[in-house]
């Protein structure tokens, strides 16, 4: 089958309509809310632009058409989230954790439970509905969301707990999440819904003793407070959610022992997408510097373009957007084909792209010089942008390099089967030993 890049006539219109949105609503907003010292203020003034980009199907468009989603392919949302992060990757992170909590639904969910939810995430006449993926706990906790699969006698990974009350058909939730995006909703009272994973048994390891839970909005027992005041992403909400004695009925629990697994795959699913943005926020710092160049003298006589360090450095960062948007695409493509289940080419994407970032605005200010730090420019805007995603949307040291690992160590793996888009092998495996648990079998040999 040719390997062929030319967008379709229906992926042109959705380019078209992505980036007459972000341009012509979105833009308007950015900066102001980007500057604004209140973060839940900043989320809030957005709220009008992401009631235009859920009526416009953005919000929702990857949950199937059996549930009123659009049922858009992974690579056809690749076309949308590359127009709306070329403008702002913190507003695309409200859509994007929609999608990390929703799709667990699809995913894990009986038909049931997706009867009772995906529709009313899809058909909200407000157009305000907000899903929060509810999982990390970083901060306040014993251990961190990187952990999540640890064994049951290290103190780390999930905290959050949900006892099973049996009797009255009902989990009581009781612990702290920190940085879930969406959480408390446009009022600090919740999102529509959270989708939390928890503890459910507290004597297993990870791999064993996590669950999901959806627990909607107005429940009682649960506190949203400020959200936390970022280097970056500022448009978007990110929260810490007190949890104390919080009951839920069991029917809306799923996935119960396969925590793990919602996880690992929700970040994989979103490992394209985090690329995409990251592509997107660079295109958007090398065309500025582009432009500065081939009107920019320096107060020579022809604009700065022309001398070869300027052409050569920007050069250098248009090639690695081209490389970025290539792999970005690949691995949505290999999702298309393989159910989002592909536990090693999403995170190299999402790492990849994430890593090349940083590294292309860095050196589009560099051809601007010293007027990048100024702030009527939007470069300064660009780096601390660019700060934030091999950080967020499972941390490419703490997450994402450990699940390519794990994919690579299996023993069926197929080194060549990314290339020829083939499955690759994942599921319930332990983790990786860390360096302390190394060195204390090593010192044990040596005794």
């Amino acid at each position: 089958m040719p390997i062929d890049f030319t967008l379709t006539s229906y992926q042109r219109r959705l380019q078209r309509v992505a980036r007459e949105f972000a341009n012509e609503i979105l833009q308007p907003l950015v900066r102001a809310a980007d500057e604004d010292p209140d973060p839940q203020r900043a989320f809030q003034s957005i709220k009008g632009a992401y009631i235009e980009s859920y009526k416009l199907g953005f919000a929702t468009g990857f949950i199937p058409k059996k549930y009123g989603g659009g049922g858009i392919s992974n690579l056809d949302l690749q076309i949308v989230v590359e127009e709306l992060t070329a403008v702002d990757p913190g507003f695309a992170t409200i859509l994007l954790v929609n999608g990390l909590a929703l799709m667990p639904l699809v995913w894990f969910a009986s038909e049931k439970q997706k009867q009772a939810w995906l529709p009313r995430a899809t058909s909200d006449p407000r157009g305000e509905y907000l899903a929060g993926w509810t999982v990390s706990e970083a901060a306040g906790t014993p251990g961190g969301t990187a952990g999540f699969d640890g064994p049951a006698q290290y103190p780390a990974g999930i905290a959050l707990t949900a006892t099973h009350d049996r009797k009255n058909g009902e989990y009581i939730l009781n612990g702290r999440k920190y940085w879930p995006v969406n959480a408390g909703g446009w009022d600090l009272q919740g999102a529509d819904v959270n989708v939390c994973i928890v503890r459910t048994e507290p004597k297993q390891g990870g791999a064993r003793g996590l669950s999901a839970i959806i627990v909607p909005r107005g429940t009682p027992g649960v506190s949203y407070e400020r959200p936390i005041a970022k280097l970056g992403h500022r448009l978007c909400q990110n929260n810490s959610v007190v949890f104390t004695d919080v009951r839920v009925g069991e029917e809306n629990a799923f996935a119960i022992g396969d925590g793990d697994l919602v996880i690992n795959k929700a970040f994989t699913w979103s490992g394209p997408v985090a690329a995409i943005a990251a592509v997107g926020v660079a295109r958007s710092a090398y065309e500025y510097a582009l432009d500065w160049a081939k009107k920019y003298t320096g107060g020579g006589d022809v604009p700065i373009i022309n001398h070869q360090i300027v052409a050569y450095t920007l050069a250098e960062v248009a090639m690695k957007i081209e490389a970025g948007r290539a792999f970005a695409w690949k691995a949505a493509h290999y999702h298309d084909l393989h159910d989002a289940n592909g536990h090693a080419v999403g995170p190299m994407a999402k790492v990849f792209c994430s890593e090349m970032l940083f590294t292309a605005v860095y050196q589009s200010m560099k051809v601007v010089g010293v007027n990048a730090l100024d702030r009527a420019h939007p470069l300064e805007r660009y780096l601390r942008e660019a700060a934030v995603f091999p950080l967020y949307d499972a941390g490419n040291i703490g997450m994402q390099m450990r699940k390519i690992c794990a994919v690579m160590a299996h023993a069926d793996f197929d080194p060549r089967a990314i290339a020829s888009s083939s499955a690759t092998p994942f599921g319930k495996i332990a983790p990786p030993p860390t360096d302390v648990q190394v060195v204390g079998r090593n010192l044990k040999r040596q005794a």
